[in-house]
């Protein structure tokens, strides 16, 4: 099935908001296996929103649209659909009621205006919205399909996972069957040079691989008749892409490696604290941004002066003076001093140069030493990263701290 994603607002155009929803709608639909053929994106002008919809409906299956179903005269997605499809616009007893008892809810008064997201052309699935006043519909004309969403993101995907997702599901042929593979130290150039075979070979199963925040995934998918033959087939190409790329996989099941790593921390009953300096606590939110880390998250403490090196960690001044903050002997050094402090199972410090100033030929910016004590053993370990942006360096950092935390806990099993 071929798929036109139509983002509709003029506030897209002029760049004052992030199309975030064309991203998750095309991951969405890469995963049921839709091809994406178009990204559009029209201002809330009618005609030119109805001449992109005449466009889509000629090249693809199904278009899906976001933005524009609100109760102002600019919301205009639902009357040029209707117009496009050759439908008519009719009021829909029960959205309406929903939508009075939403106002009522609330004690606030409902103008005129909001009427018009009761109506919807009148063949439509209607798709309600717990999470705002406009609904959601799909539209099916002549062999082809048309769905339209809000175009808040926090409206919108929960609309899509509930309600569109399962709609598009029972009407597809056969069965899917995808996983999301996890990878990291491995470049999505280098990952596809190590399954070049198996990609050019590919009929069913499909692999992909994608780049994504500092690590690479690959998903593999396929479609059958049946659920359990899909399965067996991304089984079966499972296997042969272990035997080449095993050692670089964190996760099959598309899960995050901070909760893969503190799910083992808690299985483990180990304690975890860190020190910081380069990355300012974004270490300390990624952990704590995980319900259920206080068993095991003792404390984080941001030591980013020197002058805070030595009093809250006890890293010496020589030290300091010797071989400087970012080195290998001052992360152990905080690593160290962070066990005299909280007596954790695991201490992990970190301290780097995340730009734009401050590098040198020696000390380029981009390096980090990531601290680690654990089992009476103090080690560090070094990474130059990709010089791009300070954001990018401190992020990244992050990602290494749980990479090697990781390694530590699952290479030990």
């Amino acid at each position: 099935m071929k798929c036109t994603i139509l983002s509709v607002g003029t506030e897209l155009l002029f760049g004052s908001i992030l199309n975030t929803n064309t991203v998750y709608l095309s991951q969405q639909m890469n995963e049921m296996g839709i091809d994406v053929m178009y990204h559009m994106t029209v201002g809330d002008n009618p005609l030119r929103l109805k001449d992109m919809i005449r466009h889509a409906y000629v090249d693809c299956d199904m278009i899906i649209t976001t933005g524009g179903l609100g109760p102002t005269q600019d919301d205009l997605t639902k009357e040029m659909i209707a117009e496009a499809f050759g439908e008519e616009i009719i009021t829909f007893p029960e959205q309406l009621e929903i939508l009075q008892n939403h106002f009522k809810r609330y004690d606030r008064p409902m103008t005129e205006n909001n009427l018009k997201q009761a109506n919807f052309p009148k063949n439509a699935t209607v798709f309600p919205n717990p999470n705002g006043t406009a609904p959601g519909f799909a539209l099916e004309k002549s062999g082809k399909l048309i769905v339209s969403m809000p175009g808040p993101p926090k409206e919108m995907v929960p609309m899509f996972e509930q309600q569109v997702r399962p709609f598009l599901e029972n009407r597809s042929d056969g069965a899917l069957f995808y996983k999301t593979l996890r990878v990291f130290e491995l470049g999505e150039s280098m990952l596809e040079t190590r399954l070049l075979d198996l990609i050019n070979s590919q009929t069913d199963p499909t692999l992909a691989t994608y780049a994504k925040d500092h690590e690479s995934t690959l998903r593999i998918a396929s479609k059958r008749k049946t659920r359990a033959e899909a399965e067996a087939a991304v089984s079966e190409m499972l296997a042969k892409v272990r035997e080449r790329i095993g050692p670089f996989i964190y996760s099959e099941e598309d899960e995050d490696l901070s909760r893969i790593v503190l799910r083992k921390l808690l299985q483990d009953g180990l304690s975890l604290s860190v020190a910081e300096s380069c990355t300012g606590g974004a270490f300390s939110k990624a952990v704590t941004d995980v319900p259920g880390v206080s068993a095991v998250f003792d404390r984080g403490i941001v030591t980013y002066s020197n002058q805070a090196k030595m009093q809250e960690l006890g890293v010496r001044a020589e030290t300091l003076a010797q071989y400087g903050a970012v080195s290998s002997q001052v992360a152990e050094e905080m690593a160290d001093g962070l066990y005299r402090a909280s007596r954790s199972d695991l201490c992990l410090s970190i301290t780097g140069i995340a730009g734009p100033d401050g590098g040198s030929a020696e000390k380029p910016v981009g390096l980090i030493y990531i601290g680690l004590r654990h089992r009476g053993e103090v080690r560090s370990y070094r990474y130059q990263l990709r010089n791009s942006n300070r954001r990018y360096i401190r992020s990244n950092a992050v990602m290494h701290m749980f990479l090697v935390l990781y390694k530590t806990l699952f290479r030990e099993d």
